[in-house]
């Protein structure tokens, strides 16, 4: 049987559709986009009031994804609309947090609808929605290889560097004084061709129903090279 998830591959990225009166929240998988929620807005897009509420809703349902360590945003609205717009100096206003540190979140505005599943799936096909995908990737990428040398240098936190260690580590019950996984990461290339896909995949599920971050990087990137040599998947892990 394959495990939960294999199909839609691995997560890449958070795309908001919105409207004038909703928004449409989708979670982008290296093979599907498939819809998170519909969140309405509760009042007039002109009323300062409502579009805050609103904007602030988007923000606060998106924090336990923004937890799994998906650090890519796309916001989508109608042509001849500033409604991404609008959401983007939202959180360059008021979540500021989200703009710093190693998990900063990549921004980037699309023009086009994404409030149905056809309507994603142009989207999605559209040559610019993928170089939007690659550039924050490479962000991403750059964000994940500062972490990764910075954990290398810590006395504060462990790195573990194959999958059995991943696993003794994520799928035993965390106690107090013990080490406390924070991160999985691994290259595309250990995820395509490990000989035990079902043990990757079962621990990268497990993994992000912790909320632990989990990352699957292009091996080709710094951060994908820095990896190999690691031995290609690696768990950070910080010491209470």
């Amino acid at each position: 049987m394959k495990p939960k998830g294999y199909r839609r591959g691995y997560p890449v990225a958070i795309l908001i559709g919105i409207e004038e009166t909703h928004a449409t929240l989708w979670q982008i998988f290296s093979q599907v986009a498939k819809p998170q929620q519909t969140l309405p807005l509760n009042g007039n897009r002109r009323d300062p009031k409502a579009l805050y509420n609103f904007h602030e809703t988007i923000i606060n349902t998106l924090r336990p994804t923004f937890k799994t360590g998906v650090q890519s945003l796309l916001i989508a609205s109608p042509p001849r609309t500033n409604y991404a717009q609008d959401l983007q100096t939202h959180i360059t206003i008021h979540h500021a947090w989200l703009l710093q540190g190693t998990n900063k979140i990549t921004i980037s505005l699309i023009s086009g609808s994404a409030d149905t599943p056809a309507q994603v799936t142009t989207l999605t096909q559209k040559p610019l929605f993928k170089q939007l995908i690659q550039t924050n990737a490479e962000q991403e990428t750059e964000n994940l290889l500062d972490l990764l040398e910075k954990r290398l240098n810590s006395e504060d936190h462990l790195i573990f560097f194959s999958l059995t260690e991943a696993e003794n580590l994520i799928l035993n019950p965390q106690t107090l004084g013990k080490p406390r996984p924070e991160y999985l990461l691994l290259t595309n290339k250990f995820l395509s061709s490990s000989r035990q896909k079902n043990r990757v995949h079962r621990l990268m599920q497990i993994a992000q129903n912790k909320q632990i971050k989990t990352r699957v990087i292009n091996e080709e990137s710094p951060a994908g090279l820095r990896l190999t040599q690691l031995g290609s998947i690696v768990c950070l892990a910080k010491i209470d």
